[in-house]
């Protein structure tokens, strides 16, 4: 039985940091190479970090990865490696290089540049055109990045027909709930289209707004899973590829011989070896790691956005305002898991409206998250900053607007006031200040410019209110004893600004809110198609202003983690001086 064994090394990279992406490549080779690997594939633009973005635009950066490259070329004797770098040649290219046995043995450019969502490759890189298909120990393999394996056709299709029994495919394939379950399709077809292997190599970790889950696979030419990595973790899958299967299925389909015949001459093919470079080694038993799932899924996504954030950023420790609401419950746990309780420390800093079960909540979840947590009351400055400004609140006359009755202005001082407090906190301290507005707040303009927006990084800016409940369950779910408080998650949500205010006092129910949100937001639909769905005419018109007039509140706020398949900022840009109303 001829076989081949590959390794997919599915690692978390720094954009920038090439020293590091370099070691980190290096080590992993070193493992594959001691467990007999004949092949190891790693993630797309592995050298550079991805998405590198405008980086690409300074020449040094382009030599600096180039050169860091020939370092990983000298690391790779005894093995063939697949690494993601920058090429240039006349212009950038998105490239993956194939290495063997310490040397550069060809080069394959990415054929198609998604420009849609949260990406913009069109920016930086040209276009490649070839398919080449490389011999290695004696088994055809096709090389290509990401994209090009989501369309149908080539380049699969011609490395496929071309003589390749194995693709390699490697990727950063951004994160967004139940992306999986279409990748993992979309693979299967590919697979059992074009009768190859398909190895999708993926990379892990948080970047900015975007987290990558890994679940690197491959899939038999029959489309069927044959082994699977841990999402969110880093590891080295490795598998044997009975390329003979293969063989056997093309035997029965004419398709491929015409199809062959006919690329003959549009195939590059590189000899690499016909034997492998080791000797041969007992089969492994391929691991098939259990799929995420639900909440569990975004949970981890966002401890490993929050904690990757945090440390790529070069922060230690970070602040949380503790209101004992369900939001700030929720990034404080996130928080935790990410970073360790020794890394979190919360501050609440209640108010003249502030309840005593909200006190008493945010020290209870402290204690079960066994976190330190600073209490100051912003009595003293909301005391002096309404008699600060009561006079100008209350001017008429001249050219000054008549002053009203007290307000939304005057319960905004309030989160102005801890806003300035956390920042304090964290100019004094270094200490990054993580934000707890969720999407349904982001999306309505539900927060304080300057006030509860101010941080660094906005944790749960892209999970819908209603989302955030059943994370919580689900966090208090996996520990003995709830870390938080049963009362944060049955008590109406409120900003505690003002006497008995409730959320709902200003946007409807969050069951209602959040589906007419995810229509509008996520899947464009228009009023008419929303209330179709169900939904009174009146709450969908105000929902979507409300949304529409807070673009420019979303343009200042923190990066978020990004779950859903639509988040604000990178995947959905619109002008704030915009008059189209479409109702």
């Amino acid at each position: 039985m001829r076989k081949l064994r590959v390794g997919l090394a599915q690692i978390n990279t720094t954009v920038g940091d090439l020293e590091g992406n370099v070691q980190k490549v290096l080590e992993y080779v070193d493992r594959a190479r001691d467990m007999g690997v004949d092949v190891v594939s790693f993630p797309e633009l592995t050298i550079t970090g991805y998405p590198p973005e405008d980086l690409l635009l300074r020449p040094r950066f382009v030599e600096d990865n180039l050169k860091a490259l020939q370092a990983v070329v000298r690391g790779c004797g005894g093995i063939t490696a697949v690494v993601g770098f920058v090429d240039l040649d006349g212009d950038i290219y998105n490239a993956a290089a194939v290495i063997h046995d310490g040397a550069l043995a060809g080069i394959y450019h990415k054929h198609y540049l998604p420009n849609y969502g949260v990406f913009d490759e069109n920016r930086y890189f040209q276009a490649g055109s070839e398919c080449p298909v490389y011999t290695v120990a004696g088994v055809g393999v096709g090389v290509n990045v990401c994209e090009d394996i989501w369309y149908p056709g080539d380049p699969t299709r011609a490395q496929a027909f071309g003589g390749a029994q194995v693709i390699v495919n490697i990727n950063g394939s951004p994160y967004h709930a139940g992306k999986r379950h279409f990748r993992e399709q979309m693979l299967a077809t590919r697979a059992a289209d074009y009768g190859v292997f398909v190895c999708y190599t993926n990379q892990v970790g948080g970047q900015d707004e975007l987290v990558f889950d890994g679940a690197s696979m491959v899939l038999g030419a029959s489309g069927q899973l044959l082994a699977r990595a841990a999402a969110f973790e880093e590891e080295l899958l490795v598998c044997d590829l009975n390329v003979e299967e293969v063989l056997q299925m093309r035997l029965h389909d004419p398709r491929r011989r015409q199809e062959r015949a006919a690329l003959a001459n549009s195939i590059k093919h590189v000899h690499l070896s016909d034997a492998p470079l080791r000797p041969d080694w007992p089969s492994v038993e391929p691991r098939v790691a259990p799929a995420l799932e639900g909440e569990a899924e975004v949970y981890a996504a966002l401890v490993t956005g929050t904690g990757d954030y945090v440390r790529k950023t070069g922060f230690q420790k970070v602040l949380i305002a503790l209101s004992g609401g369900v939001d700030s419950s929720l990034v404080a746990a996130v928080a935790v898991d990410a970073l360790g309780p020794e890394n979190v420390v919360g501050v609440s800093m209640p108010s003249r409206y502030s309840s005593e079960g909200s006190i008493k909540d945010a020290q209870e979840l402290a204690d079960n998250l066994s976190i330190d947590l600073m209490i100051i009351p912003i009595e003293p400055a909301h005391a002096a900053y309404l008699d600060m400004l009561a006079k100008p609140f209350a001017q008429t006359g001249g050219r000054l607007p008549a002053g009203s009755e007290p307000g939304v202005a005057e319960e905004n001082v309030q989160s102005r006031i801890r806003g300035n407090i956390i920042m304090a906190l964290s100019n004094k301290f270094g200490w990054l200040v993580l934000t707890t507005g969720n999407k349904s707040e982001m999306a309505t303009g539900y927060a304080t410019l300057y006030g509860d927006m101010s941080g660094g990084l906005a944790v749960i800016k892209d999970v819908p209110k209603t989302l955030v409940y059943r994370l919580t369950r689900y966090r208090n779910a996996l520990s003995k004893k709830p870390v938080i408080p049963e009362a944060v998650l049955t008590k109406p949500p409120s900003a505690e600004l003002k006497p008995g205010q409730l959320d709902q006092d200003t946007l409807p129910p969050y069951e209602v809110l959040d589906p007419i949100l995810e229509a509008y937001v996520e899947d464009d639909k228009s009023v008419d198609e929303i209330v179709d769905m169900g939904y009174d005419y009146a709450a969908v018109v105000r929902i979507i202003q409300m949304v529409d007039r807070n673009e420019y509140k979303r343009r200042q706020a923190p990066p978020g983690v990004k779950i859903t398949p639509r988040a604000f900022g990178r995947d959905r840009r619109l002008p704030i001086a915009n008059r189209y109303k479409g109702f």
